[in-house]
């Protein structure tokens, strides 16, 4: 590999991890202005959803939610699963 190959790929990759908090600023902006505009009148649920390790948990103020949320991680999983082995297959 050259030095102007190397190059290019590390401009790529930087260029995703601008992408990436480019992403996550808009994200807060949303939550701040959303959480501007609100009421206050409305009842707050939330839940949170993962894995550590190979045990998934969930926990949040509604039931639903927490069940959403660990399917939603399960289908997180799978997708990475299937975009990892078919990177090996391409390559």
């Amino acid at each position: 590999m050259s030095r102007k190959e190397s190059l290019v790929d590390n401009m790529e990759g930087s260029n995703l991890i601008i992408l990436g908090f480019t992403i996550i600023l808009i994200g807060i902006a949303i939550i701040i202005i959303g959480s501007l505009l609100s009421s206050g009148k409305g009842e707050t649920r939330f839940a949170v959803g993962g894995f550590i390790g190979p045990i998934p948990f969930g926990f949040g103020n509604d039931k639903n939610m927490v069940y959403f949320s660990i399917i939603l991680a399960f289908v997180m999983i799978i997708v990475m699963i299937l975009m990892l082995r078919f990177s090996f297959v391409l390559r």
